[in-house]
């Protein structure tokens, strides 16, 4: 298991930081976890698996 930051996701995914938070809003994304004080990051795993979903939505 390993923790995406921010960069590494919108490298990942080519989604814009916003465009992350917005599908986090709305339930579309995989959500962030606290790792401090202002640190956040994703489960790689969750990432994958919404990138897989998004294909077999094709």
């Amino acid at each position: 298991m390993r923790f995406l930051k921010l960069k590494e996701v919108m490298e990942k995914t080519a989604l814009s930081r916003s465009a992350i938070y917005r599908k986090m809003n709305d339930g579309e994304f995989p959500k962030s976890i606290s790792l401090g004080d202002r640190a956040v990051a994703w489960v790689e795993g969750e990432v994958d698996e919404w990138m897989e979903e998004c294909l077999a939505l094709r």
